[in-house]
């Protein structure tokens, strides 16, 4: 006689746990946050690599221009310092969740060594507090007298190839793409601040304590 298979009822189906994963895991892994990050600043944390991102996907478009930098650099060699550009600019834009995730204060455990142990606070404090203030200065002060006067530092105007002036919708997708980077260098500050004041608040409770 054949042997009815147990059917499986679709309350014991939602119940079942699914197997996660290896992107999903490293993605939780990457956004878990730490305690007592309040939600503004991981709303902030979580915005900052968005608002990198138009100026990467406005960037990788060179990719397919037809004369790049009037040929004066060859082809291949430009496309990779865009590709690079662009990913290192998210990577770097990445980091500011380390100041709202678990992986900023606790170093990973599958960093040899160090896995597991606190991160010091000045180690991300110091970097972070660099980082933003050459971010405000290039991007949200240089950036804007730039834009305001349509003139390089040295008090030279823009060339004629210059994005911003071709005109019609290219010079607005160039600066709807590059306007967001004015956040930046202030967004990272205000994290970087808030992560300080966690940390030296939690130390100061461990000492009370």
């Amino acid at each position: 006689m054949f042997q009815a298979r147990p059917t499986t009822t679709t309350d014991e189906a939602a119940n079942t746990p699914r197997r996660e994963s290896r992107l999903h895991r490293a993605w939780r892994a990457a956004h878990e946050p730490a305690a007592g990050v309040p939600r503004w600043a991981r709303r902030a944390a979580y915005a900052v690599p968005l608002v990198v991102l138009p100026s990467g996907i406005w960037r990788l478009g060179v990719l397919f221009a037809a004369d790049k930098r009037g040929g004066s650099i060859d082809d291949s060699a430009m496309n990779g310092y865009v590709v690079f550009l662009t990913l290192i600019s998210e990577a770097l834009a990445f980091t500011a969740v380390g100041l709202v995730a678990r992986w900023g204060e606790v170093f990973p455990r599958w960093m040899p060594g160090l896995g597991g142990r606190r991160v010091p606070t000045a180690a991300a404090v110091v970097p972070a507090t660099i980082g933003a203030t050459i971010l405000t200065l290039v991007f949200t002060v240089i950036g804007i007298i730039t834009t305001v006067t349509q003139s390089k530092t040295n008090g030279d105007p823009l060339p004629a190839d210059y994005p911003s002036k071709a005109g019609g919708w290219e010079t607005v997708y160039f600066y709807a793409s590059y306007a967001p980077l004015v956040l930046w260098g202030p967004m990272l500050g205000i994290l970087t601040y808030a992560y300080w004041h966690r940390r030296r608040s939690a130390r100061g409770g461990r000492l009370v304590a």
